[in-house]
């Protein structure tokens, strides 16, 4: 299934250089590489945005897709159960939410100690793209349970891979009480990136995609043996989803 945003962000827009000497490029493709291109090119055929004209989409889609993500799931998720206070924000703070309630006084301490700054740093006080909490969950702290934490990376490079890895663990390891969702929502067309946040050790639970169903088909028709074995083994161990099932997922849990 495809976002139902997916269109409104997805789209072709004009390029002076890249690999194929196209004019037109997808938006969300890396132009220095030729099976970017294409895969990218095939997801926009396959959601019908038609060749050969710019598109109307945002010129920077990253800030449009955590709104959209978050004005999403707040409207979704409040319609398939009311009753639980769904809460769906951009850039909170995680001392906002029960588990991580303590690392507000771990944050006094080393504001006012500039030796504990040094040593210890503040990379403890994440804010992650979109949060999804829960204010009729009761907690000690009386503060709102933290339910999931979305990192919104419109596509993926080495950099944001080490820090969606980084903000992750960080979570984990400093959590009080239940482990929230850790997700990031992707529009990357290249399979080898996608496994590149997929792979590992769980500090990301699951990626989802905004155009999973066009991805698919786009890799069967146009993808090189190398990205096509990369999508199946993502795919194949449900670690790459389609976008639908987040919402599947936050309201079962």
């Amino acid at each position: 299934m495809t976002a139902p945003f997916a269109t409104d962000l997805l789209g072709w827009k004009p390029s002076g250089k890249n690999k194929l000497g196209w004019a037109l490029v997808p938006n969300f493709a890396d132009v220095d590489s030729a099976e970017s291109m294409r895969i990218a090119a095939g997801v926009l055929d396959h959601l019908a945005v038609t060749r050969g004209a710019v598109s109307d989409v945002p010129k920077d889609p990253g800030g449009p897709l955590e709104q959209a993500v978050c004005d999403h799931l707040g409207w979704v998720l409040q319609r398939k159960d009311p009753e639980r206070g769904w809460r769906i924000e951009r850039g909170a703070v995680i001392t906002r939410f029960d588990q991580y309630a303590h690392l507000s006084e771990v944050d006094a301490l080393v504001r006012a100690n500039p030796q504990l700054r040094v040593t210890i740093g503040t990379d403890y006080l994440i804010r992650p793209d979109v949060t999804v909490s829960l204010a009729r969950v009761r907690t000690a702290s009386g503060l709102p349970a933290l339910h999931a934490a979305v990192s919104c990376k419109w596509t993926i490079r080495s950099d944001r891979v080490q820090n969606i890895r980084h903000e992750c663990l960080q979570m984990i390891r400093h959590r009080r009480g239940r482990q929230p969702h850790l997700v990031t929502v992707t529009a990357e067309p290249l399979p080898t990136r996608l496994a590149s946040i997929a792979r590992g050790t769980g500090e990301v639970d699951a990626v989802y995609h905004i155009a999973y169903d066009a991805m698919a088909a786009s890799v069967a028709g146009t993808a090189n043996s190398e990205q096509a074995d990369a999508w199946h083994e993502v795919t194949g161990q449900r670690r790459v989803l389609s976008y639908e099932l987040l919402v599947d997922t936050l309201a079962s849990w």
